[in-house]
């Protein structure tokens, strides 16, 4: 459960890639045309999409941050306008993440962060909200105040950021302007 008062003083949130905005699975292979280079695609969940475009709704700042370069990554997170993603290309995503949030004046007890595995972990132990998806290793999951039933890339983040907006007393106002600028309000 995500306390109302912790999700009400969140400003940011944080996302991993792989195995959480992705199931983690990677398909490799030659690219078409030139064989020396590698054609990388990934999965991504449209729900959790959806989701994303409503956290900034809400008025949330989103971050990306993953440690694998790839078009896969940069290109879904342009498609769904976050504002910052951030390819850190080691194993010390705490530092990227605390630029992050220093360039959008942005303490680390306001922030939120969803995870999966080792890497994750001195990002979450810091943040005032840590949240591990389903198929998270043992130790994220042990760090974390909330854990998503839902599998990364099977509708995880959209099942967080559903029960984060409603811990802040927001879903249905956002999800009702939602609606109502697509001029699909439910009303016949």
């Amino acid at each position: 459960m995500i306390e109302p008062v912790t999700a009400r003083r969140i400003r940011l949130v944080g996302l991993d890639v792989d195995g959480t905005m992705t199931d983690g699975g990677l398909y490799i292979g030659p690219m078409p045309g030139d064989a020396s280079r590698s054609l990388e695609l990934k999965r991504y969940d449209i729900q959790d999409g959806l989701g994303i475009v409503l956290l900034k709704s809400a008025g949330l700042l989103v971050s990306i941050v993953t440690g694998r370069a790839g078009d896969s990554a940069r290109l879904r997170a342009a498609e769904l306008n976050v504002d910052d993603f951030v390819v850190q290309g080691t194993a010390r995503k705490l530092t990227v993440f605390e630029g992050v949030l220093a360039r959008h004046g942005v303490r680390m007890e306001d922030a939120a962060y969803v995870g999966d595995d080792l890497i994750d972990l001195p990002i979450l132990k810091r943040v005032g909200l840590p949240v591990a998806v389903a198929n998270a290793v043992p130790e994220v999951k042990a760090a974390c105040a909330h854990v998503t039933g839902a599998r990364g890339g099977h509708g995880a983040l959209r099942e967080f950021i559903e029960t984060f907006l409603k811990a802040r007393g927001t879903w249905n106002d956002v999800v009702k302007t939602y609606l109502q600028e697509r001029g699909d309000d439910g009303r016949t």
